[in-house]
């Protein structure tokens, strides 16, 4: 036995002893670069390019069997830039011989440097590594090459002690989309890969872009721990850091930072991100993250925060259009926080809560179905000033007017596009404690909102509204190919005059007024639904005053044109006191018309009728006055004693004005007197009025 023992070690150690001889012998009696020449044709035959080798081969058997290289460079595809498609400045790949007795893969540390790839597309989209890519048919598998299930992975025989890579450059050259860019200074430096081990990761490189003119700087590092089976990833330390410089860029200068710790488990589906911090610019966001399921139902959730950051200013940083608004310090402070819960097909925000500028908003919402979302909502809004965020008016310039909540949606709906409207699917609501829009001042507002199957119904009230309130509803139907917007609202007990005041900057009447209307119009503009509008109302205005119009002036004035008497003097302070207006109007085509207009007051009762058109924002209307006490002391006033006030109203909505009709006021009051002074009228008109209208209100006679 012992002497089988004797001579199975002697064969072991003759064999060893051969292998080093062999490894101290064959680069003394074997030059690999007497194989050049056989090395550049067989890349030559098997790929068409050029393969230089410009430096000295160096081969090592022991303890590493490996081979280092000068400088190599492979020619380009035809057709391309005469440069090389790939060179390199220096290489050093080896492995450890003894291990490949025991089926032992060790690696020595992969050095490259000065890796240049020239990578291009030319106009056509071909690219010059097309001719190096092979066939993509894949070779039918027969049972010998199926899979064979192993107890462990083939990778655990393998390791490499290291990678580097530096001072590299990628260049990519797409002349099909006019697109070049550049990636110098590339640097990759690794510890030894080792499994179920922190393997240090070091990466660096410059990115420059030519069209816009960018440059970013990258910087990334990690340790990462891998398993054997290639199925466990734990990034610690993840350290990601960029600095983007461009002419385009506010301050020429952009700098990101992430950080993060990432446990990716392929086995259990589950993936953690935890301590993860972003901050760019003057954005810091924090978060953590949990996935299960991430294969075969992915489910993602966790908190995220924003803090506080200057929205305005980071919006510039990045280049962002950033339109003008009233408040230049709108959009100065942001501060977002909430639970994600999201899925491959559906998102949910919970505890939602944001901090912008002085405004609280708290709240949910969730998308469903991303092919085919469906929206629901539910937001708490503490207070908000919109006009602070609405473009400035300028110097000269009338701001837009603004009816109620309910109209100004009907007239705004014209500005989505219709195929958008048709495929909404969204459900929820709107609270805001004070909320100001166009100067209007509101409190405790509610909006709800449905819409689906191409019909959007909304319902809204604003419980304190300049001392009333209003409700409303609306629906907007635009299954058809024009939209119908219906209109249901009511003012309740409003004092006018403020309301108009912050409206339109100006408040021609005062006092409470009821009012609602109910109407229907078809279109894709506010200018076509007014014009089809269809639908009626009713008004009451009670204890106030119109201003601006004063009718006893007006006919007093009247009645001094037709004596010849000099007419009272104007006044700014003109105005009219009633103690209730009210009546009601069909709308017809965009066509308004009142038919039972009343008003009285102490002195007066007036009755009216006509029209408006609400397109044209045209009147045509008159109004008819009786004065219920008149005492005639003189024999001239026996020519206006009894005589009605006749006015017609004209102009438009914005410049409405009263002509007296006095034809029709005479034609009411043929008195004794009148007939006996017809002709002295008559010359007194023509004076006052000019030639001719004597004879032209003559025959009224």
């Amino acid at each position: 036995m012992g002497k089988i023992l004797k001579v199975i070690l002697t064969i072991f150690a003759s064999v060893i002893l051969l292998v080093i001889i062999a490894a101290v012998a064959l680069p003394i009696f074997i030059d690999p670069n007497d194989f050049k020449p056989e090395i550049q044709t067989a890349v030559k035959d098997n790929t068409g390019r050029e393969l230089l080798i410009d430096g000295d081969l160096e081969l090592s058997i022991f303890p590493w069997i490996g081979v280092s290289t000068g400088k190599l460079s492979l020619s380009n595809a035809p057709g391309f830039a005469d440069k090389p498609f790939a060179e390199i400045t220096e290489s050093n790949i080896k492995v450890k011989l003894l291990p490949l007795f025991s089926k032992k893969l060790e690696v020595n540390r992969i050095v490259l440097k000065g890796l240049v790839l020239n990578l291009a597309k030319n106009k056509k989209g071909v690219s010059n590594w097309d001719d190096l890519s092979g066939s993509d048919k894949p070779a039918e598998k027969t049972e010998q090459d199926q899979p064979q299930e192993t107890s462990a992975s083939p990778l655990a025989a393998f390791a490499i002690g290291g990678i580097s890579i530096m001072d590299s450059q990628i260049v990519w050259d797409d002349q099909q989309q006019g697109k070049y860019t550049e990636i110098k200074e590339f640097n990759l430096i690794t510890d030894k890969l080792e499994f179920d081990e922190p393997v240090g990761i070091d990466l660096s490189l410059k990115i420059i872009n030519k069209d816009p003119e960018l440059t970013e700087e990258i910087n990334f590092s990690t340790d990462l721990v891998l398993n054997e089976e290639l199925n466990v990833f734990d990034l610690k330390k993840f350290n990601f850091h960029s600095v983007t410089i461009g002419q385009h860029i506010p301050g020429g200068k952009l700098t990101a930072t992430l950080l993060a710790e990432i446990a990716l488990n392929l086995a259990d589906q589950t993936l953690n991100i935890s301590g993860l911090k972003l901050d760019a610019d003057d954005l810091a966001l924090t978060a953590e993250i949990s996935g299960n399921n991430i294969i075969d139902n992915p489910v993602f959730k966790g908190p995220i925060n924003i803090k506080e950051f200057n929205l305005a200013q980071l919006m510039k940083n990045l280049a962002m259009p950033l339109p003008e608004m009233q408040d230049s310090n709108a959009l100065s402070k942001l501060s977002v926080d909430f639970m994600l819960q999201a899925t491959a097909n559906s998102a949910e925000i919970q505890n939602l809560s944001i901090k912008l500028d002085d405004s609280n908003i708290t709240g949910f919402t969730s998308i469903k179905n991303f092919s085919k979302p469906a929206i629901n909502f539910n937001f708490d809004v503490d207070a908000i000033d919109v006009d602070r965020y609405m473009a400035p008016v300028k110097e000269g310039q009338a701001s837009e007017k603004l009816a109620t909540p309910s109209s100004a949606a009907a007239a705004s709906a014209s500005l989505f596009p219709v195929e958008t409207l048709r495929s909404l699917n969204a459900k929820g609501q709107i609270k805001i404690g004070k909320l100001k829009i166009k100067k209007m001042n509101m409190q405790g507002l509610s909006l709800k909102l449905e819409a689906k199957n191409g019909v959007i119904k909304t319902q809204q009230a604003v419980n304190k509204l300049y001392q009333g309130a209003y409700k409303g509803n609306t629906s907007i139907n635009v299954r058809n190919k024009r939209p119908v917007v219906a209109l249901n609202e009511k003012l309740i007990n409003v004092q006018i005059e403020p309301l108009l005041n912050d409206m339109i900057g100006e408040a021609r009447i005062t006092g409470q007024v009821n009012a609602s209307v109910r109407a229907q119009g078809r279109g894709n503009t506010s200018a076509a639904i007014k014009s089809t509008l269809n639908g009626n109302m009713n008004f009451n205005f009670e204890g106030g005053v119109v201003k601006g119009f004063n009718l006893q002036k007006i006919f007093d004035n009247t009645k001094a044109l037709i004596k010849g008497n000099p007419l009272p003097a104007s006044s700014e302070n003109d105005q009219t006191v009633f103690s209730v207006i009210k009546g009601t109007a069909q709308i017809n085509n965009g066509l308004l018309s009142n038919n039972d207009l009343y008003a009285e007051s102490s002195k007066l009762r007036v009755n009216g009728k006509g029209s408006a058109h609400l397109a044209k924002e045209k009147l045509d209307y008159q109004i008819h006055v009786k004065w219920l006490k008149q005492v005639a002391t003189e024999t001239e006033d026996e020519l206006i004693k009894g005589m009605p006030f006749i006015c017609n109203m004209v102009g438009t909505f914005s410049d409405p004005y009263c002509i007296p009709d006095i034809p029709a006021m005479l034609m009411q009051n043929k008195s004794k007197v009148i007939e006996k002074k017809k002709e002295e009228i008559l010359k007194k008109l023509d004076e006052k009025l000019g030639p001719g209208v004597g004879d032209l209100i003559k025959g009224f006679f």
